[in-house]
């Protein structure tokens, strides 16, 4: 396990699958993300405007770095049919070597990935 110097794992939530899968992509193709994980939460509830709202929605958990996390911001800002998109950041204090290695190759401008835009799908997803 290493020290895990401007890492950070953000979250934000979206209302539906198609949005989730729309800012996951973006994020990654971007190389503003290295993986964002979509998962679909059965119940949510918060005060908005005065009322109480119980919603479903879908948490996305994105692996970034602290020199990304203002493109994060901004995409998901852009992308974001909500209002007031929720975006937090935490700080990763402790991350095993290799993927945190991992990690940081595969963000910004000279990640050394393919500028493909189609998102490639595992076999059993297709």
């Amino acid at each position: 396990m290493s020290a895990a110097v401007g890492f950070l794992i953000v979250l934000t939530t979206v209302g539906s699958e198609e949005q989730a899968n729309l800012l996951a992509d973006e994020l990654v193709v971007r190389r503003h993300a290295a993986c964002v994980h979509v998962i679909k939460i059965q119940r949510t509830v918060y005060r908005w405007q005065g009322r109480v709202v119980d919603d479903n929605e879908y948490l996305l958990v994105s692996k970034t770095t602290d020199e990304e996390y203002p493109a994060v911001e901004k995409t998901i800002k852009e992308l974001s049919t909500y209002e007031l998109p929720e975006v937090l950041g935490f700080e990763v204090s402790r991350g095993e070597a290799g993927f945190l290695d991992w990690l940081a190759d595969n963000l910004g401008k000279d990640a050394d990935v393919s500028d493909e835009t189609e998102v490639a799908k595992e076999p059993d997803q297709e």
